[in-house]
């Protein structure tokens, strides 16, 4: 091999080697310019599909509430606070007079859950485990928050609400509560899915649970 070959051969070399240097400097950019996954979002803060639906958090006396294909008119609402903890409960009514409640709570995914009052239930709180209507529930948890209500709820304006909760397999839930002197109020309450829940908001300020 004479000295002109062997220099082309030695420079053309040279050319691929650093022609592969760029294109891995090149790939290696674009990867880390690659976005990553987005941050999880409020999904009531764009006015997206689900913000169509209304925000339960918004929930004040007056607006009429559709669960299930049924519609409620909401009576009352009581706010609750335990510490940092906070929640809302909302009577509701139908056409028919029947009362519920609708508790939404923010823990700190969003949580409804539509309570039935058992008057007739002979059941009291406090054992690791009770039994009603045939399901077995678990102790979930208890304690003793502040509430202020609204007119429409029967209760005082502002005092305090002890409660024990239990929950069983499939989510039905069991409630025990007692507003400042009144004795236990038994409810049983279904988890709801977003889906299910429709809001007419009826005008007046918006305020949040």
């Amino acid at each position: 091999m004479n000295g002109s070959v062997a220099y082309l051969v030695t420079t053309l070399g040279c050319l691929v080697g650093v022609a592969g240097v760029v294109i891995a400097v090149v790939a290696l950019r674009r990867a880390r310019a690659k976005p990553g996954p987005t941050a999880p979002v409020d999904p009531f803060h764009d006015r997206d599909a689900d913000a169509l639906r209304g925000d339960p958090r918004r929930l004040k006396p007056g607006d009429i509430v559709e669960i299930r294909q049924v519609s409620y008119t909401v009576r009352g609402s009581v706010h609750l606070v335990e510490g940092g903890w906070s929640w809302a409960e909302h009577l509701l009514d139908d056409a028919g007079g029947v009362k519920r409640w609708l508790s939404v709570e923010t823990d700190p995914d969003l949580e409804l859950v539509l309570w039935t009052g058992e008057p007739s239930a002979t059941v009291t709180p406090g054992a690791p485990t009770l039994e009603i209507a045939g399901r077995r529930y678990h102790w979930d948890e208890s304690g003793q928050a502040k509430y202020t209500a609204t007119e429409g709820t029967g209760l005082d304006p502002r005092g305090t609400m002890r409660y024990y909760d239990y929950e069983a397999p499939g989510g039905a839930r069991l409630s025990f509560e007692a507003y400042g002197e009144a004795g236990w109020e038994v409810n049983l309450g279904e988890k709801l899915v977003r889906a299910e829940v429709m809001i007419y908001p009826q005008g007046g300020p918006d305020k949040v649970a």
